[in-house]
Parts: C-alpha cells; sequence; structure tokens
C-alpha cells in the first residue's frame, strides 16, 4: 500500500463494545489516541490522504540525484534554461510537494501503544460517570492488504451510587450559609456518581460565597473525601471546606474566613497612565460614591453610579464586580475599565477603586463610493459621520449622519440620455442612552444588572429618478434590555415609517419584466403593431384599463386576461404611499457559548401592532375617510395590521467538524381595520442565499401561481431548512441541503386562489429545494457559494412537480458571507 511501510498497518477503523453492545456516540469517539483517515461524508473517500500520496518522500535528495548531480541532465537543461530558472522550477517542486504533505494527511497508522492510551482514556471516562469496576481491553484484527481495525471491549459493571453526604466547615459562618445553598446541591443522595458533579458542585459553592461576602474564598477550599471501601457499590461523601490559610514567615495557620463589607467606592472618570501621579482637581459624593477627577468632572455622578453595582455599606459580592466591568463596557464612553479593592484588615472591610479612562469625545466618518446599477450608468455617493460621546454628560452617545448621492441614467421611455438626473439626498439622527428613558422608575421590573438602554432616532430621505422616486421620514423609540447572558428583549415603543412616490409614472421604467409580458400581450391581440411598444405611463395604463372593462378580445377567463390583472395589482401595490405607525416586541434566546460552539440552539418571537393608535384618534376627532373606505394621514391612508414571526434553528455537533443544522421559520401578517393589505415593506418573500436556495430572492410563489413579477411577495410565509456541513480540506468546507416552503395570501385582498392559503391543503404547495456549496473559512468570516437546485416546483400542475428542472441549466447560483443561517 502507498506510503506504509511493510510491517505496519493502515487503521480502518475503530469500534467500541459496551457490555456486548457496540456503541458510538462523540463522547468516546473523542477519547480514541488513533483515529482512521478522514473521509468525504457521503462518498466515503479519504480525500485528504490521497492528497498526501501523491507528495514523494525526501524530494529534496531525489531532485538533488535526478538532475544537480547528473552531468547530462544539467548540460541539456541549462541549455534549455539559466541556472536562475532552473533553481526556480526545482524550488517550484519542492514547495508544490511540501503543499501535497501540509494539505494532506498521512496514513494513521496502528499503534498498541495508543490503543494502550486509549483503552486508559476510556477506563478513565467510565470511571468519572460512576462505573467504579470498570474493565477495558482491545483487539487489533489485521488483514492480508496492510489494513487493520481496532476493537475496544468495555465491561462497566454496576454503578455506584451516591449514599451519605456529610458536610464538614470549619467556619461557623459559611456552615450557616451552606444550610440555605445545600437545597440546591448538584450532589443528591440516590444518584449515580458523576465527577462532574462534584467539579460543578465545587465551583457553585464558590460562587455562592463570593457573593457573601468571603473575599478571600477561592475553590481550592473545598474538597471531597469519598468512602467506598465494603459499601455494597454505595458512595458515602464528605464535604469539607477548610478555615482560610494564612502563612507566616515560618508556617501556615488556619483562621475562620471572614465577611467583608464595602465601605468606600471610589470613582476616577478621567484616568490615564500619564496622571496617574498627578492631583486630583474636581471631585464630588453622590449617594455614597466617592467622584474625583484630574481635571474638570464631565459627567454627571448618577450616569456614572448607575452603572457601578458595589455599593458602599453593602456585602462584598463577586458578581457586583463582573456586572460593573460589563455595565461600564457597555456605555461605550470608556475604554475597558479597572477594577481594584484594597483590604482594610482592622475592620474587614473593602475599599473599591473603579479607573475610568475616557474614549474620544468626538469621532468623524468619510465614506465616497461608486457604484453601478440596472437604473444607473454610474452613480457618485457620498456620507459622513459625527459621532459625540458623553454629550448631555450622562453617557450619552450622539450620532449625527449625513449622505448624499448622483447618478447618470438613461430613462426607457425617453430616447434622450441624461446625466447627473439621478440624486439623493438624507440625513440620521440617533441618540443612544445607557438606560431607559421613561418618565417613572422602571429599576423593579428591569434592574440595571439587565443593561437596559434607550436609542430614539429619525431619519429623512429624497429621492429624485431613482426608480419610483422616494421622500421617505422615519423615527423610532427603542428600549433594549437583557434578562440573561442568553435572552435579549426589544421594545419599539413607536417606529414610524413614511413613504410617498413621486414619480409612479415610471413605474414600468423599473419592472422591466411587467412591461415587456404587458407589451407582448398587445402586440399578441394586436391592440399595437408587432413593430410597435406602448409608451408609459399613458400607453401602458390605457391598455389595461381598457383590457380590465372588457374592451379588448380578452376576456376574464384568458390567461392574458388575469396576467394583466396580476400586473394592475402589482403595479397598484408597489407605487402606494406608505404610513406606518407600529409598536413591536422581540424576544431572542441564544444558547450558543462561543463562536466555536457548534451544539445550540436560538429562538426569536417577534409580535408587531401598526396602526391602532392612529385609528383610535381618527374615531375620537371624527376624520373623514376617503373613497376607499380609508382613513388618511397627510394624505396617506395609513397602515393597520398585526404580524408575528417564529424563528428556531438548532445545531447538532456530530464531531471531526461535521455540523447538521436546521431551521423553521413562521411569519403572518394580518391586515384590518384601515387596510386590505401588508405594506410590501412588511411583507414576506420567498427564495435568495438565506431562504429557499433554488429559486432567487422575490421568485417563489406566492403558492402556486406562475406570476412573471419582479417582486412576489404575501403575508403567510413557511421556510424549513436542513444542512450537514462538513470539511473537505483545511479552511474549506462543504455541506448539503434540503430547503423547503413557499409563502401565501390569507385574509387580505387577493383573490387569485393560486397565491391564497385556504388550509392544510395548501401545504401541498410547499416548494422543495435541494443542493450542495462550498466554504472557505476566513475565521472572521465565511465566504459562501450554494447551487440549489428545484426539487419539487409548485408552480407546475400536481403530479408533474417533482425533479421537473433537476439540472445545471436551471440551478440558482448564490453567493453569500456566513451560513445561510
Amino acid at each position: 500500500m502507498k506510503r506504509v511501510k511493510e510491517g505496519d498497518h493502515l487503521l480502518t477503523s475503530n469500534t467500541t463494545i459496551v457490555n456486548d453492545k457496540k456503541t458510538t456516540n462523540d463522547e468516546l469517539s473523542n477519547l480514541y489516541y488513533q483515529k482512521p483517515n478522514g473521509k468525504l461524508p457521503l462518498f466515503g473517500i479519504p480525500l485528504r490522504l490521497h492528497i498526501y500520496n501523491l507528495a514523494r518522500p525526501n524530494i529534496d535528495s531525489i531532485l538533488n540525484e535526478k538532475i544537480y548531480n547528473n552531468p547530462r541532465k544539467m548540460s541539456w537543461k541549462t541549455k534549455l534554461l539559466s541556472r536562475k530558472q532552473l533553481d526556480r522550477d526545482v524550488q517550484s517542486r519542492i514547495a508544490r510537494n511540501q503543499w501535497f504533505k501540509k494539505t494532506g494527511e498521512a496514513p494513521v497508522i496502528v499503534s498498541e501503544l495508543k490503543a494502550e492510551k486509549t483503552i486508559n482514556n476510556l477506563e478513565k471516562y467510565y470511571f468519572k460517570h460512576g462505573w467504579l469496576d470498570v474493565k477495558t481491553s482491545y483487539e487489533i484484527t489485521k488483514t492480508d492488504n496492510q489494513r487493520a481495525n481496532v476493537t475496544y471491549n468495555v465491561t462497566t459493571g454496576s454503578p455506584y451510587i451516591l449514599d451519605s453526604i456529610n458536610p464538614r466547615i470549619s467556619t461557623p459562618a459559611i456552615d450557616s450559609i451552606y444550610q440555605t445553598l445545600k437545597k440546591q446541591s448538584l450532589i443528591k443522595k440516590g444518584e449515580q456518581y458523576n465527577e462532574a458533579n462534584f467539579t460543578n458542585e465545587r465551583e457553585r459553592l464558590t460562587a455562592a460565597l463570593r457573593n457573601s461576602g468571603f473575599y478571600y474564598f477561592g475553590q481550592d477550599y473545598i474538597s471531597y473525601d469519598l468512602d467506598t471501601i465494603g459499601t455494597n457499590k454505595k458512595v458515602n461523601t464528605d464535604l469539607i471546606i477548610k478555615n482560610k490559610a494564612v502563612r507566616t514567615e515560618d508556617s501556615t495557620i488556619r483562621v475562620p474566613f471572614k465577611i467583608y463589607k464595602i465601605k468606600d467606592v471610589n470613582i476616577y472618570t478621567d484616568y490615564t497612565y500619564e496622571n496617574k501621579d498627578s492631583i486630583i482637581k474636581d471631585s464630588t459624593t453622590y449617594k455614597g460614591f466617592n467622584l474625583y477627577s484630574y481635571n474638570k468632572l464631565n459627567y454627571r455622578p448618577k450616569a456614572l453610579t448607575d452603572a457601578v453595582f458595589i455599593g458602599k455599606g453593602r456585602v462584598f459580592k463577586d458578581i457586583a464586580r463582573t456586572r460593573t466591568y460589563n455595565y461600564l463596557s457597555e456605555l461605550k464612553t470608556f475604554d475597558y475599565p479597572t477594577i481594584n479593592y484594597v483590604v482594610n484588615e482592622l475592620d474587614t472591610t473593602l475599599t473599591a477603586n473603579i479607573f475610568l479612562s475616557p474614549k474620544k469625545k468626538y469621532k468623524l466618518n468619510i465614506n465616497t463610493d461608486i457604484t453601478q446599477s440596472n437604473i444607473q450608468t454610474v452613480g457618485f455617493s457620498f456620507s459622513t459621520g459625527l459621532s459625540i460621546r458623553n454629550i448631555f454628560r450622562g453617557a450619552e452617545t450622539l450620532e449625527i449622519s449625513a449622505l448624499g448621492s448622483i447618478g447618470a441614467s438613461k430613462d426607457a421611455s425617453n430616447d434622450a440620455d441624461q446625466f447627473f438626473d439621478i440624486n439623493e439626498v438624507g440625513a440620521n439622527i440617533k441618540l443612544t442612552i445607557p438606560r431607559l428613558f421613561v418618565p417613572f422608575n422602571t429599576s423593579k421590573i428591569i434592574p440595571k444588572y439587565m443593561s437596559p438602554s434607550t436609542r430614539i432616532s429619525m431619519a429623512a430621505t429624497s429621492q429624485r429618478n431613482i426608480g419610483l422616486d422616494k421622500e421617505t421620514l422615519s423615527g423610532i423609540l427603542n428600549y433594549n434590555w437583557y434578562p440573561s447572558r442568553k435572552v435579549t428583549n426589544t421594545l419599539d415603543v413607536f417606529n414610524i415609517q413614511f413613504v410617498k412616490n413621486l414619480n409612479t409614472a415610471n413605474y414600468f421604467g423599473v419592472y422591466q419584466n411587467s412591461y415587456d409580458l404587458l407589451n407582448e400581450i398587445a402586440q399578441d391581440i394586436s391592440y399595437i403593431g408587432s413593430d410597435d411598444e406602448l409608451a408609459y405611463p399613458t400607453d401602458t395604463d390605457t391598455f389595461i384599463n381598457d383590457v380590465l372593462n372588457n374592451n379588448t378580445s380578452l376576456t376574464s377567463d384568458d390567461q392574458d386576461y388575469i396576467d394583466i390583472n396580476n400586473i394592475s395589482q402589482r403595479k397598484q401595490r408597489l407605487t402606494e404611499d406608505n404610513l406606518i405607525f407600529a409598536s413591536n416586541f422581540s424576544y431572542i434566546k441564544n444558547n450558543r457559548e462561543s463562536v466555536l460552539d457548534n451544539d445550540f440552539s436560538t429562538l426569536r418571537v417577534k409580535l408587531e401592532l401598526a396602526g391602532n393608535a392612529l385609528a383610535n384618534i381618527s374615531k375620537l376627532t371624527g376624520a373623514r375617510k376617503n373613497e376607499n373606505d380609508q382613513y388618511e394621514i397627510f394624505d396617506v391612508a395609513f397602515s393597520q395590521y398585526i404580524k408575528t414571526e417564529i424563528d428556531y434553528v438548532k445545531y447538532w455537533d456530530l464531531g471531526n467538524k461535521n455540523v447538521v443544522a436546521a431551521r423553521s421559520y413562521f411569519g403572518i401578517a394580518i391586515p384590518y381595520g384601515n387596510s386590505s393589505n401588508i405594506p410590501f415593506s412588511k411583507s414576506f418573500f420567498a427564495g435568495g442565499p438565506n431562504d429557499n436556495r433554488a429559486w432567487s430572492a422575490y421568485n417563489l410563489g406566492p403558492g402556486s401561481s406562475k406570476t412573471t413579477n419582479e417582486f412576489n411577495e404575501a403575508n403567510l410565509k413557511i421556510n424549513l431548512s436542513l444542512e450537514h456541513r462538513f470539511n473537505i480540506l483545511g479552511n474549506f468546507n462543504a455541506a448539503v441541503f434540503v430547503d423547503a416552503g413557499n409563502i401565501w395570501n390569507v385574509l387580505d385582498d387577493v383573490e387569485d386562489e393560486s397565491a391564497v392559503f385556504s388550509g392544510i391543503d395548501s401545504l401541498k404547495d410547499i416548494a422543495v429545494g435541494s443542493g450542495f456549496g462550498l466554504r472557505y473559512d476566513f475565521t472572521y468570516f465565511v465566504l459562501r457559494g450554494d447551487i440549489g437546485f428545484k426539487t419539487y416546483d409548485p408552480s407546475y400542475n400536481l403530479g408533474d412537480r417533482w425533479l421537473k428542472d433537476y439540472n445545471f441549466n436551471n440551478a440558482v447560483y448564490n453567493i453569500g458571507i456566513n451560513y445561510p443561517f
């Protein structure tokens, strides 16, 4: 066998037999000291081994012998190449050989020593989990073709059960607190012995005691004495907590632990290494906190003391320091703070010194960009932003930004080129306040350890000759807080969006597919000549009205009539003005421990209500309705709806860089009152690199409809995805996936039966896409390419939907950053 020496054997598999049953799990797999060469999932090919086998051993000496030490070969090679070119060619061959070795994987040779280490690992593993009489052995089965399998045998015996748990605590104050802590103990009588529970209980007790005033306490003071001799597989446990060790010059003595309280809290508001020896020039006292400044005090005391959880007269709590670190860092006003305790042994108190180093008050950003699109032949944009920290002396941050752009376009309805006829200007102002900005006290409902914050923002933009032209205004009052490390709550008290289209006459210049279809139908029924085109907006609007008013040869049963009716509805939807006055609440729970954690779940739930306040005000003031039976504000009918979204993602780590990820999503938005449909910006779409990857964005659905619109949207959405990710070699990863889902209209003004969700029977229109992708991990982000194939396409008739366009010609190629979910 290539690269396997005579007498050696290539490891092809590991098998673990536990109590005569084959057992497979990630925990046991991680205990193996030797594993077979990695194989590509699904294909079973040891790709990296094959790459390694392409490398030649001792390539340096081989090339020296073949070339440099061979006068004849050196003679004719140096006639073709210069010596420098020859050396470069040799070095490139050496480098290529090294790449094969580095990228590939050397053959795994069976080792008796590593098999011994593995059974020692297995023995320790089962011992730690309560099988104290475990026995292990291994057997190597070799074949004639230099391959070998290793079988590990484990006989656990009966597990040991915890029996008596006796505390032996030297410090009376700790013993008193332990009596309140033992109810939540992780080591309980009657449970199987598990070493991890003892370790976790030690950590739990240490944290609880350090949060109860015992400043000098540490894990080393807690130990266990376990007795299993003659107990009939029972474990009797002594929990030992020793007194504090005090070292003198000649010996170490033990004394009872003492509870420490906070004597003073000193906050240095403008500390730097350069001024550390300078004289304090400004100071004040506020609610027991001492604030000092080397220059003029530039902060309102309450803004800083609200971020400090260490309080004068309180018992020392280690968690108070952690929370203070976190809160001060989240202010984004200071560099990472320093918190030191000074011990006052005479009265068993602590002085807390908090050193804050302010960041620069002003920060200016300037950006320029050149763009091109289907509307712009060329565009130039400029944006600038100014950040002002501590603007109101309460650690608030004010951000002011502005943008402007100009561009050149060619209007499809105008033969004359327009140069720099596109322009956009806009401005945004955002204020971030590190607390809840409300007129009443919320500390009992949302305490400050949840890091509450407020964001107030307003923005306005004006676009000319960009698509339909728009003027937009928006405003947000947002509250954010963290009930726990894993949970984020966000409340938009109000989120206002006002959009007014100024150039609706250019609709068919933007949505060319709809225009082409409209033009084609007009030619087919001889409404215009075969070489003529409808001018817009006059000709297009007249043609649509003629068709829908039955002034042409088309009848309501004709597909062309249906297509034109859909185009008309779509035009009306996308050119309508919007006023959205909404409130929403989001709940996010993320169990991920770190970016390296691949065994976690996330849940995101959002509820949004819009238009209720405006509807009530309109009724109370006796406002008149328009011809569509809608209330208007600023000549725009406001939207009224309820919307909810549920998004759940789950990851399973299979080991060896194999991960299975699943996603389920459900969203629905129901119009009522002042609305019969959902604004385009609040509706759902399907397809794209982060959705059903076999369809491009906005091209799937609604339902089984055969729409030709560029932007398909609806107000109900279901999405399901399953993906298996695995490593190929190095930073290159791959994935195979299946995506399923669709969008539908429900409880709105859409009447097309193929687009409406009518119950369980509509689930037959869930589209299925499948495919594969490649990813390259740049550590900080992942570059992703996926190919999606239409596996089940609901736009075809029932019975003819499976694998209809399952080929590369009809595949969708997606490029994205990071994983799709």
